[in-house]
């Protein structure tokens, strides 16, 4: 796998439950500011593209979880995004620092929404296209 983007983090207490490992929950949040900073790294922004009448929603979600996560933990969240029809899919992996260990594999569909409308974005196409994978 070839990825675009890779994002250090660490495990905060908080985000973890009474097993003592990372709430499943909290790895959709991990994924969600990898893309994040990513469209930031483009020189754009979620919130930039909103103004513009665009919004890339998520549609669906799948992860499988690996190897659990623990406070205090580093990870690496990496990405690469491919599209399909009117679907950008996102693929992201976590990694922990420590030992390189898969953590989660992730993929994320999304698709744009132009002024409240299921449809194409050509601002987001050209703003992807650099970063598309080649299948």
């Amino acid at each position: 796998m070839t990825y675009i983007h890779e994002l250090t983090m660490k495990v905060r207490d908080y985000e973890c439950d009474l097993q003592g490992i990372v709430n499943n929950a909290n790895y959709q949040h991990y994924l969600e500011h990898a893309r994040h900073e990513f469209l930031e790294g483009t020189g754009t922004s979620f919130a930039k593209l909103h103004a513009e009448g665009i919004d890339a929603v998520v549609a669906r979600i799948s992860i499988a979880f690996k190897t659990p996560l623990k406070s205090g933990d580093e990870f690496v969240c990496k990405l690469a995004v491919k599209k399909e029809g009117i679907r950008y899919i996102f693929i992201q992996d976590i990694f922990r620092k420590a030992d390189n260990k898969v953590v989660i594999k992730a993929t994320v569909e999304a698709v744009s929404l132009v002024h409240g409308r299921l449809a194409e974005s050509p601002e987001l196409n050209a703003l992807l296209a650099p970063y598309l994978m080649n299948e």
